[in-house]
């Protein structure tokens, strides 16, 4: 499994703690210096199951500067959300954890993480 995080997120080493309680293997990918393309963001929305504008911080200053509390979140405007998440990584959700199986989860929550674990 992969899980994107940003070492300053608490929510990140929450859930880094709990895959190592439980000795899972997985590779950490440093979103913010390595960020994902718009592909990979919209292959990881459909192993969420979840829309781009759901994956957004929007509560984030850039947000605020591009105006997104405005955008459309509508299926014409879904690009425009992914190009966004594209350039500005900060604007993703974290951590975000995809297993082998295919799936994939916000892991925000203990019972989020336990959940990618299978």
């Amino acid at each position: 499994m992969e899980i994107w995080i940003n070492p300053a997120c608490s929510k990140c080493r929450s859930a880094l703690s709990i895959l190592d309680a439980e000795s899972a293997g997985y590779t950490v990918r440093h979103y913010l210096d390595d960020p994902p393309s718009a592909d990979e963001i919209r292959a990881v929305l459909v192993r969420l199951g979840l829309e781009p504008w759901d994956i957004t911080r929007t509560g984030e200053a850039t947000a605020a500067e591009l105006g997104m509390d405005a955008w459309p979140r509508d299926p014409a405007s879904r690009d425009r959300w992914i190009d966004a998440l594209a350039a500005h990584p900060i604007l993703i959700q974290r951590p975000i954890i995809t297993a082998d199986d295919g799936s994939a989860v916000i892991g925000r929550t203990e019972q989020a993480v336990r959940s990618a674990l299978g």
